[in-house]
């Protein structure tokens, strides 16, 4: 079975059909499909709304999990039946089995549930990318996150972590606040519900953020944005609350600092190996036992628009999975 956009609209308008039956091209492996993994552009991708607006029609949803079952012949390094995961595509991936470009596939580590494993990609991606390549992150510097709780702010989080630094995590709700503390921030914060200038200039002792990293947009960029330090980087990962804030450019003038944009899906197909190497030392950390990946809901496939609307609702806490094969692990 496949999950069709056949027009641009809401994920009602899809279409849930059989799926024909194709072969891998050469760098390609065919992979039965065991979870997908659901990001925000997704809906913006179905909507025509994404900077990407695939040719009609195709399959929705960027990342998955499943087994390895055909390969091309120039395929290298992989077997039939190895546990896999793929992202970075964008589109393509809502069918029981797909055909994915060798570059865009990794084993899963022998510890990991491929529920985990679907959800890995774009947002760990997407947060090693921010924080290592795009801001350069220094040990003992201070991250602000806004959105925290979401997939792509609670990968932020540990990442950050990770690389020494302090992070103040920003959500809206107290729920959300528990999980971005249970996720490893130093401080939370609501940022619906203060002077967001003046709360993160105080919780850094008048200093301001050195790297503040905003997947929302909307009326939060301008004031956080004046919060930020001296040589600071401000990144502008997405626009979930639905609007792009016009910044005056006065503010980076005054400050000297940086806005940087992060554009994962593209650093990826441009720089495949240096995604391999974020993606890899993603999954050392996994391995270590210092990052976690957080599943909050999984529908069953035949589902999908119940779980766009729950993404849309902005009430998930980390991921969001579709389950195409039941009790994957």
């Amino acid at each position: 079975m496949e999950w069709i956009c056949k027009e641009y609209g809401k994920a009602d308008s899809l279409y849930y059909q059989a799926l024909e039956d194709v072969a891998p091209k050469a760098h390609e492996l065919k992979i039965k499909v065991h979870c997908v993994g659901l990001n925000f552009p997704d809906l913006l991708v179905i909507q025509g709304k994404d900077q990407y607006r695939p040719v009609l029609p195709f399959s929705p949803c960027g990342e998955m999990s499943g087994e390895v079952v055909a390969m091309g012949e120039e395929v290298a390094g992989f077997n039939i039946g190895d546990r896999v995961f793929a992202g970075g595509m964008v589109w393509g991936c809502s069918k029981s089995e797909v055909c994915v470009a060798q570059q865009n596939v990794y084993k899963v580590p022998g510890g990991m549930p491929m529920r985990e494993a679907a959800v890995l990609p774009c947002v760990f991606g997407t947060a090693i990318h921010c924080l290592k390549d795009r801001a350069q992150l220094k040990a003992g510097e201070t991250v602000a996150i806004l959105g925290a709780a979401g997939g792509v702010g609670a990968a932020t989080i540990q990442v950050a972590k990770m690389m020494g630094a302090k992070v103040i995590a920003c959500a809206s709700t107290q729920q959300k606040r528990d999980f971005c503390l249970q996720n490893g921030a130093d401080i939370v914060l609501d940022y619906t519900n203060c002077d967001l200038k003046q709360e993160l200039k105080r919780l850094t002792d008048g200093k301001g953020v050195d790297v503040i990293c905003d997947p929302v947009g909307s009326q939060y960029s301008e004031p956080a944005l004046r919060a930020i330090a001296y040589d600071g980087r401000y990144m502008v990962l997405g626009f979930t609350a639905g609007q792009i804030a016009r910044i005056p450019l006065n503010l980076p003038l005054l400050k000297n600092c940086q806005i940087i944009g992060v554009f994962w899906s593209t650093f990826g197909r441009k720089f495949p190996a240096k995604n391999r190497r974020n993606i890899q030392q993603i999954l050392d950390w996994y391995e270590e036992g210092n990052i976690k990946i957080h599943v909050d809901a999984a529908f069953e496939f035949s589902d999908l628009p119940q779980a766009f609307a729950a993404l849309e609702a902005r009430i998930i806490k980390g991921k969001i999975i579709l389950e195409v094969r039941k009790g994957s692990n």
